[in-house]
């Protein structure tokens, strides 16, 4: 059901040496020995009832990367769109969200006549994530989690309970949590769920009776498409346009809230011009990208704002809707 490292002693080797040799102070053996972690344990066995020992066992394995922290201070969403948007809107991928649509074209069109989340819209978060499944991760999650909820302050409350959902998760599932590979934040398997995420809308699409996001596509696509649906999609709804202004608008208008925040009708008083296909009463939020030639103008509707919330970026949705639109586009040629 899981994507395992064949290799696990190598890569626990290398990682435990990285470790040492970044943070002299904090060794494989001794981590469980922390105060904080100690703690931790303690709170899961009152609250979960997980066995203490078994707890101290897993942290005596977990190791902490320095280069997790690296990698979460530098995300691609700090990046301008003139920046982001190469990294993801290119024929390669395109190529493979063709590819593969042909290949799961019925499982994607069961998906979205269920969950009403157009197919191209499923294909290019997948797409987006992890290059159709092929990039799915090489960070155990174990060592991702502890790192960030141990070692990150600034979000240490947020990944103390997503190693929380994690160890809840693994439970349930039957599967030791140092066997599990995702990314440096700990998302997971094809579409990249973290571990709540996984809890509450990883779903089993092909009725086999495993809810597997690594292995699994039709599991992977059908829990995109839920996680899009009860976040609110709108089925047949726009979900974003670009606008052609011939001045900018005033900056309060601007970036105000991912979330749609007022009305199109509103907009258009404020001498904003708007495609006469949107209604007055559809709510909207204007945004302003980056380009290398000046500002692009795009306006946010409902179903732009439910893909924000797989990632909490405009330029994550963006990306998506252009890319799905890319091979949509092919697709149809």
């Amino acid at each position: 059901m899981y994507k395992l490292s064949r290799q696990p002693f190598r890569f626990l080797k290398i990682g435990l040496l990285t470790s040492l040799a970044c943070l002299p102070t904090i060794s494989h053996a001794n981590l469980s020995e922390r105060a904080d972690i100690q703690q931790f344990i303690r709170t899961m066995v009152s609250q979960h009832k997980f066995d203490a020992g078994k707890l101290t066992g897993l942290f005596k394995q977990t190791i902490i990367k320095p280069s997790i922290i690296k990698a979460i201070t530098r995300p691609a969403e700090k990046k301008e769109w003139y920046d982001y948007r190469p990294i993801f809107i290119t024929q390669s991928r395109i190529d493979g969200g063709v590819e593969f649509w042909k290949k799961h074209r019925e499982t994607l069109a069961k998906a979205e006549q269920k969950y009403g989340v157009p197919a191209e819209i499923i294909i290019a978060i997948i797409g987006v994530e992890t290059r159709y499944g092929r990039h799915a991760g090489k960070y155990r999650v174990m060592d991702s989690l502890a790192t960030l909820a141990f070692e990150y302050p600034k979000r240490s409350k947020f990944f103390r309970s997503e190693l929380e959902q994690y160890l809840l998760m693994t439970r349930e599932e039957g599967v030791d949590p140092m066997s599990l590979l995702g990314s440096y934040a700990g998302a997971m398997g094809q579409p990249q769920f973290i571990s709540s995420s996984y809890r509450r809308y990883a779903i089993d699409f092909n009725a086999d009776g495993k809810r597997d996001i690594w292995n699994n596509t039709a599991d992977a696509i059908g829990s995109v498409a839920n996680y899009l649906s009860v976040h609110g999609w709108k089925k047949g709804a726009a979900i974003t346009t670009q606008l052609t202004l011939n001045k900018a608008p005033a900056k309060g208008l601007l970036n105000k809230s991912l979330k749609p925040y007022t009305k199109v009708a509103d907009l258009r008083q404020q001498g904003i011009s708007i495609p006469n296909g949107l209604s007055n009463t559809e709510q909207a939020t204007l945004m302003a990208l980056k380009a290398k030639q000046g500002n692009e103008y795009w306006l946010g509707l409902k179903n732009f704002y439910v893909i924000t919330r797989y990632n909490h970026s405009a330029l994550y949705a963006m990306a998506v809707y252009q890319l799905s639109q890319a091979i949509k586009k092919q697709s149809n040629a």
